[in-house]
Parts: C-alpha cells; sequence; structure tokens
C-alpha cells in the first residue's frame, strides 16, 4: 500500500501545489509516486499532459487502489472541505504548508484544530514555505506556531523564482538552494513516515 501524504491548509496561497509538486517530483526520481489533486482549481491536474515522472489524477479510486505506488501526495483546496475529515483519517502524513504571515498564522488555527480532532498531532508537520530572506516576522512567527505542540520542519522553503518555475521545468534541479531545499524536507518527510 502506497504512503498517504496529505498536503493541508484552510488559506490559499500558501504555495501547497507548488510544494506538493516538487516533493512528488523529488521522490519520484527513486519510487512511485501520484499526486491526487482534489482541489477545485486544478492546478496540479492541468500538468497532467506534460508531467512524465509520476501520475496526477483526479480520480480518488486512487487512494484504494494503489497497490503499484510507494506514495501519493493529496492537494487539498484552501478551504476546509467536508472530505478533509476522512483524509485525515487515512492519511500516513500531514504537511501543513504556511507562509510566515499573521494571516496564515490566524488561519491555521481551523487546520490544526481538525487534524487534533482526529488524533493526528503525531503524524502532522507544518512547514514555513515561501519565507522571504532577512525579515524577523519569520521567528514571531515560529514562536506563536510551537504554541501548537505539532512537529515544525527544520527545513524552511525560501521564496525563490525556481519554485515558482518548477512545474514547467518538471523540479527544481537547474536552481542549487533551491534543489537543497526540496531534497533537505523530502528527508524529513520520509524521516516522518517512519
Amino acid at each position: 500500500m502506497a504512503k498517504i501524504i496529505l498536503i493541508t491548509h484552510q488559506k490559499g496561497g500558501v504555495g501547497k501545489s507548488t510544494l506538493t509538486f516538487n516533493l512528488a517530483q523529488n521522490l519520484s526520481e527513486h519510487s512511485k509516486v501520484a499526486i491526487l489533486d482534489i482541489d477545485a482549481q486544478g492546478s496540479l491536474s492541468q500538468l497532467a499532459k506534460i508531467v512524465d515522472s509520476f501520475e496526477i489524477t483526479t480520480d480518488e479510486n486512487i487512494l484504494t487502489t494503489n497497490d503499484h505506488l510507494d506514495f501519493i501526495f493529496v492537494d487539498t483546496p484552501p478551504y476546509l472541505s467536508s472530505k478533509l475529515k476522512e483524509l485525515i483519517k487515512i492519511a500516513d502524513l500531514l504537511l501543513v504548508p504556511t507562509k510566515a504571515g499573521i494571516l496564515d498564522l490566524l488561519a491555521i488555527d481551523n487546520t490544526i484544530s481538525l487534524i487534533k480532532d482526529e488524533l493526528k498531532e503525531n503524524k502532522t508537520m507544518i512547514i514555513l514555505n515561501m519565507i522571504k530572506a532577512n525579515t524577523t516576522i519569520t521567528e514571531d512567527i515560529l514562536k506563536n506556531l510551537d504554541s501548537h505542540k505539532i512537529k515544525i520542519a527544520q527545513t524552511m522553503i525560501s521564496d525563490l523564482v525556481a519554485f515558482t518555475r518548477s512545474p514547467l521545468l518538471k523540479g527544481v534541479t537547474a536552481d542549487r538552494n533551491a534543489q537543497r531545499q526540496i531534497d533537505s524536507l523530502t528527508k524529513e518527510v520520509l524521516t516522518a513516515l517512519i
């Protein structure tokens, strides 16, 4: 059975789809990977025709018929959908990307509450995503996130153009800094799945 990795946050614009794509791309070098795109925007499913290193689908049956896969990433919509509770229950790992902003911090509370309701705190990791260089707000946000008692990834993903371009370039390999960050985060994700 494939490991199911749910990427969720009720707020839009925190980089869920881009992060999902880059983690899937990185793992697909040595594993069989798929992305289930349940976001109504369908950002990732639009890439299905140009991506050949892993599968992108909107067919939720992949969650139960996945013996041919090692990992399934589930990209969720930017709101608390009715499906989210069931997806949290079956997920092996929940990733909650967030930007270092006040509104993002406020919005994460509802997502974390839903995760705690399903007793999945120990299988959850918050990822600081799209981090701007040389700002003090990141430290302030980290202190506030710590109150949730949920693991925070040591790897922070910078706000680099390489990540924005990555779906067209099929990854971030052209940018050493971006690739180093994705490699580091991939290791943390794999460790959290053990």
